[in-house]
């Protein structure tokens, strides 16, 4: 009775891989912040409570948070995004659903970067279309002419992520406005995944929006803001797009009848995100970067690594010792939680979570190197 749509999606390994470890692990899998939601965002949202902002709100999310985040699209990117072409969603992979249900047909294909972040493979097959993988050199960098070899008239979307999950790529400039060309020259549509848009170290993060309007911005309260409980992610098109197929009135038919709107009282906490200091965010960051340098500095020592240029993730090629499964299970086993790389389509690699107290990734390096050295 079960349909073939969701037969043919697999648990996800982050979760499952968890059943192997010890009640007192250090736990670098999870790809959560550690910090609590700062108290500003809280107190609005209790506000938000105490005034009975608890009934449903337009499907698209409040008026006053869809013009916040038109706000934040045109100072970040100077993008002119009208609050009528964005939708508050129930976290990205809300925004992820909504976008790959309402363009992809049966039979139809999505290209994907390998590795890539797990919900786009089942996601794509959700819809019972066909991932098309594209892999990636040792620096994770693609090649345009790869991409452009595995275009037919099937090929409908790029879904791409930066900074990326699970490497900590941070694509240049260059390199997404070659994308973007690609997208114009072949009629597709990026679906660009940038949740970690303010989590970047060294280099500065573009969104393809900025050169192509035949692309789907979709970003979240969640990682910026340690908001992940919340759920609250939104999505952004550009009004050309958006007049061409009709996407945002096609989108929130999904959305309707799936999700109805996110929670009201939670909207508000999001607004207070946006319209108070961003000093909180800096903070974190901050501490992500002193913890990226910390484990950066140990892993190299034992395993080839790229160096992250943002997200709060490290991922190191342990082919050296065997497949990225095993690798990770002995890990694990002696009390420090991983991800084995097959999780995100490469058993080359296993990826670490730096979003943990400096203290215990200490430890975790200690135990690592008992183990490798």
């Amino acid at each position: 009775m079960i349909a073939n749509r969701v037969k043919n999606i697999e648990p996800s390994e982050i979760r499952e891989i968890f059943n192997l470890a010890k009640s007192d692990s250090i736990n670098l899998g999870i790809g959560e912040p550690d910090f609590s939601t700062p108290k500003h965002i809280v107190e609005e949202a209790k506000k938000a409570l105490d005034r009975g902002e608890t009934h449903y709100s337009h499907n698209k999310g409040i008026l006053e948070l869809r013009e916040e985040i038109s706000k934040k699209l045109k100072l970040d990117y100077n993008l002119d995004i009208d609050r009528e072409n964005i939708i508050v969603t129930c976290g990205a992979s809300e925004s992820l659903l909504l976008s790959i249900l309402s363009l992809l047909d049966r039979g139809e294909k999505a290209i994907i970067f390998n590795p890539y972040f797990v919900s786009y493979l089942s996601l794509i097959k959700l819809a019972e279309g066909i991932p098309i993988k594209i892999g990636l050199d040792n620096n994770f960098n693609f090649d345009i002419e790869d991409i452009k070899e595995k275009i037919d008239k099937k090929t409908k979307l790029i879904i791409f992520n930066s900074p990326t999950n699970p490497t900590g790529k941070v694509y240049d400039k260059k390199d997404i406005k070659a994308l973007c060309d690609l997208a114009e020259d072949y009629n597709l549509i990026i679906l660009s995944d940038e949740v970690y848009d303010k989590i970047v170290y060294e280099k500065k993060h573009y969104s393809p929006l900025q050169f192509t309007d035949r692309a789907i911005l979709i970003n979240s309260f969640s990682k910026t803001y340690a908001m992940t409980g919340w759920r609250i992610g939104y999505l952004a098109v550009s009004d050309n797009l958006n007049k061409e197929l009709n996407l945002i009135e096609n989108m929130l038919k999904i959305h309707q009848y799936g999700f109805a709107c996110c929670t009201t009282f939670a909207q508000y906490g999001a607004l207070a995100a946006l319209r108070c200091s961003q000093e909180c965010v800096k903070d974190m960051v901050k501490e992500f970067e002193r913890r990226r340098n910390l484990i950066y500095k140990n892993l190299k020592e034992i395993f080839k690594v790229y160096k992250p240029e943002g997200t709060f993730y490290i991922f190191p090629d342990v082919s050296e010792y065997g497949e990225g499964k095993e690798v990770a299970k002995k890990i694990i086993q002696n009390g420090v939680l991983c991800v084995p790389g097959r999780a995100f389509g490469d058993d080359k690699y296993i990826r670490f979570s730096y979003a943990t107290k400096y203290e215990d990734i200490e430890k975790a390096m200690e135990i690592i190197k008992d183990l490798f050295m």
